[in-house]
């Protein structure tokens, strides 16, 4: 999956997510029918479904990079739908979010594809010893670099 893939799975989820948690709120907080809660916990159910799409090997890993973009959407929504501007404070801690998004996302999918590049490589020289001993200890640096970050 591309990186405007899994963009589009974190905007659907957080828009499902939104509006799932918004059901809730108008209920419970400006007096909304409980049928709200039936369209509103279908919407969670959504949001969950699209977080398994997303390309990543590990749940917290989607769910961290997946907090960005779910920010980014919740601060769309103050503007959108309850017609409060966001602030400057609310527009740098939404960078700040975006850019701990994107490097997570980033250097996953990077190391992902060099570890396969290296395995890939390392099967086609014949299988030597070498190759393969070469390609465990890059793949066991590249995943303590990614668990260090």
């Amino acid at each position: 999956m591309t990186a405007p893939g899994t963009l589009a799975i974190y905007v659907g989820a957080a828009l499902a997510e939104i509006l799932g948690c918004f059901a809730v709120w108008a209920w419970m907080r400006q007096g909304a029918s409980p049928l709200w809660l039936v369209p509103g916990l279908l919407s969670l159910a959504v949001f969950a479904w699209l977080l398994t799409l997303a390309l990543s090997d590990f749940a917290g890993r989607a769910y961290a990079a997946y907090g960005g973009v779910y920010i980014a959407a919740s601060l769309v929504w103050l503007w959108a739908v309850e017609k409060q501007r966001p602030d400057t404070w609310d527009m740098t801690g939404v960078a700040i979010c975006l850019a701990g998004a994107a490097v997570i996302l980033g250097v996953a999918a990077i190391v992902h594809t060099t570890v396969i590049a290296a395995a890939t490589i390392a099967r086609s020289v014949t299988a030597s010893a070498v190759a393969a001993d070469a390609t465990r200890t890059f793949a066991t640096a590249a995943t303590r670099t990614v668990a260090t970050i």
